[in-house]
C-alpha cells in the first residue's frame, strides 16, 4: 500500500500486487480498495503487477472542490507514473469511461480493457440527476442521494431492496457525493476517435440491452477496437472469467 499526490496537492490511496508488467484498475461508482471488485481482479491477474487505487473523496484518498474530469484524470495519472510511467488499464463502467478520458488526454496507456462503459451517445432531456443527488447530500439525505444514484442508473430492484440493510451500507452512504463526480465523467463523452491504443471493450451476457448497447457504441467509435461478450451477471463479471480475457489482451498489445 501506499500513496501518490495528484497535481492538485490531492492525496491517493493504492495498493500493488503480484508481479509482472504494470495494469492499473480503475474502479466504478461506489466502490473503492475496502469494498469493490477490483481486489479480487487484481489477485487473479497472474503474471502481472495490479495497482488498485481509491478514487478522489473514497476510502484513503482526499479530496478538493471544485469537481473536474481533468483532476481525476490527474489522479490516474498520478498512479500510472507510480507503476511505471505507462501502463496497461482496465475500467469498470463510470471507471472505463474516466479511462478513455485519461487515454484522450494523453495519459501513458499502452492498451485499454473497458467493461460495460455507460456512455450514451443520445442528446438527454429531463432533469439533470446530479442537481438532485447534491440537493439531497446538501439536506443530509445521503441514504436518499445513493438510493436515487442507483434507481437512476436503472439498477434492478433486486439489489437495491435490501442495500440499506446490508453491512456495507454505511460506507456506502459515505459515498454518495462521489455519485455526481460519474455522472459527470459519463455526461461527457471523450474524444473516442482520438484513442488509437488497442481497446478491448466487453459486457457480460446477463446484462440488459441497454448497458450492451452502450458497449456497442463505444466499440464501435474507438479506432482499434475489439468487442467481446463474456458469461457473467447483470454489469458484472467473476474475476476468474474476467481475469485471462485480460491477460490475453494485454499480451497480445504487448507483443
Amino acid at each position: 500500500m501506499g500513496t501518490v499526490t495528484s497535481k492538485d496537492g490531492t492525496t491517493i490511496g493504492f495498493s500493488r500486487v503480484g508481479d509482472g508488467p504494470s495494469v492499473v484498475l480503475v474502479d466504478a461508482a461506489c466502490c473503492f480498495r475496502g469494498s469493490g471488485p477490483m481486489p479480487a481482479v487484481a489477485e487473479a491477474l497472474t503474471g502481472y503487477t495490479a495497482f488498485t487505487y481509491d478514487r478522489r473523496g473514497r476510502g484513503e484518498s482526499g479530496d478538493l472542490p471544485p469537481y473536474a474530469i481533468s483532476r481525476e484524470v490527474e489522479d490516474l495519472a498520478a498512479v500510472v507514473e507510480a507503476a511505471g510511467g505507462s501502463t496497461f488499464v482496465y475500467g469498470f463502467s463510470s471507471g472505463a469511461v474516466l479511462a478513455l478520458h485519461a487515454a484522450a488526454a494523453g495519459v501513458p496507456i499502452t492498451a485499454l480493457a473497458l467493461l460495460e462503459p455507460p456512455l450514451s451517445f443520445e442528446e438527454h432531456s429531463g432533469p439533470d440527476v446530479r442537481d438532485e443527488i447534491n440537493a439531497l447530500v446538501a439536506a443530509g439525505r445521503r441514504g436518499d442521494a445513493m438510493i436515487h444514484f442507483q434507481v437512476a442508473c436503472g439498477v434492478p430492484e433486486e439489489f437495491t431492496a435490501g442495500m440499506r440493510q446490508s453491512p456495507g451500507w454505511p460506507a456506502l452512504e459515505a459515498l454518495a457525493h462521489t455519485t455526481v463526480y460519474d455522472l459527470t465523467i459519463t455526461a461527457t463523452p471523450p474524444d473516442l476517435a482520438s484513442i488509437e491504443v488497442p481497446t478491448l471493450v466487453l459486457d457480460s451476457r446477463s446484462s440488459d440491452e441497454r448497458l450492451r448497447g452502450w458497449a456497442d457504441g463505444v466499440a464501435e467509435r474507438l479506432p482499434n477496437a475489439r468487442r467481446r461478450t463474456l458469461d457473467g451477471e447483470w454489469h458484472g463479471i467473476a474475476p476468474d472469467v474476467l481475469a485471462p480475457v485480460l491477460t490475453d489482451h494485454f499480451s497480445h498489445s504487448q507483443a
